[in-house]
C-alpha cells in the first residue's frame, strides 16, 4: 500500500499527495507531489537526505521568505535538483504571538485570503511549475509545511477536481504533526513564549473558510486562477494531464 506520511526524522509534516479522487474519477497519480515542512533541516540529517534523494524529486519550491531560507537554511544542492524560491506570503505575522481571544479559524483564513491576494505572482509561479514537471517529481514547502503549503495543495487538489472537501481534510493531517513541530519551534526559539493556544494547529474549518472566501470574492478556485492569477489554460490542461491516473 502506497504511504501518505513518508517516515524522516528530522521531516515532520512529508507527505504524498497522492490517491485522491477526482469527480472525473481518474485519481492523483503517486509518487509525483509531495507537501513538507522545511527541506532545510535535511543539511543536518544525512539519513533523511539519503531518503528523499531516493524519492527522485527533481524540483523544489520553497514557499519561505529569503530571510525564513537564510536563517534556517534550504534544501542541500544536488544535481538535476532545480531549486525555486517562491515567496507567497507578503505580509509576516507571528502565530505564536496572536491574541488568545480572537477567532483562530477565522483569523487563519483571513491570513490565508491575504497572501491568496499579495502573493498571486508567485502564486501562478508555483502552480505553472508543478503543471510543467511532467513526469519529474516535485515538491513544495514551507516552514512548518501547514500554512504556505497547505494552501498550495488545496489549491492544485481542487484544480485536479479533487473536492474541496478532501482538500481541506488533507490540509488538517498537518494536526498530526503538530507536537513535533511545535517541539522543534521551542527548541529553536527557547526564549519565545506561546501566547496564542492554537498555535500550530490546522482544523479543516480553517481551510473550509478560505475557500468559501476564494468563492465569493472569485466564484471558485478556478474563477480565482484564471482571473486573478491569470494562469493559462494550458497550464491546468498540463497540471491534470501530468497528475491524473485513469
Amino acid at each position: 500500500m502506497t504511504q501518505r506520511h513518508l517516515p524522516f526524522d528530522r521531516l515532520h509534516n512529508f507527505r504524498d499527495l497522492g490517491g485522491y479522487r477526482a469527480a472525473d474519477g481518474r485519481t492523483v497519480r503517486w509518487g509525483r507531489l509531495y507537501r513538507s515542512d522545511s527541506l532545510g533541516k535535511l543539511r543536518d540529517a544525512p539519513e533523511d537526505r539519503a531518503r528523499f534523494l531516493a524519492l527522485g524529486v527533481r524540483t523544489v519550491i520553497d514557499l519561505r521568505y529569503p530571510w525564513e531560507i537564510e536563517r534556517g537554511g534550504r534544501v542541500p544542492e544536488q544535481d538535476g535538483l532545480a531549486f525555486h524560491n517562491l515567496s507567497i506570503e507578503h505580509r509576516p505575522y507571528d502565530q505564536a504571538a496572536i491574541d488568545p481571544d480572537v477567532d483562530p479559524w477565522r483569523f487563519l483564513a483571513d491570513r490565508y485570503t491575504e497572501v491568496a491576494e499579495d502573493g498571486a505572482v508567485e502564486i501562478r509561479q508555483a502552480l505553472e511549475l508543478i503543471a510543467a514537471a511532467d513526469d519529474a517529481p516535485l515538491v513544495f514547502h514551507c516552514a512548518s509545511g501547514k500554512d504556505r503549503t497547505g494552501m498550495i495543495a488545496a489549491l492544485v487538489l481542487i484544480l485536479l477536481g479533487v473536492s474541496e472537501q478532501d482538500a481541506a481534510a488533507d490540509y488538517a493531517l498537518t494536526e498530526l504533526a503538530r507536537d513535533r513541530l511545535l517541539a522543534d519551534f521551542h527548541a529553536a526559539h527557547p526564549e519565545r513564549e506561546q501566547v496564542w493556544p492554537s498555535f500550530g494547529r490546522a482544523p479543516a474549518t480553517a481551510m473550509e473558510l478560505f475557500l468559501a472566501d476564494l468563492a465569493a470574492a472569485h466564484g471558485s478556485v478556478h474563477g480565482y486562477v484564471v482571473d486573478r492569477l491569470g494562469l493559462d489554460p494550458a497550464a491546468l490542461t498540463a497540471l491534470r494531464k501530468n497528475l491524473l491516473a485513469d
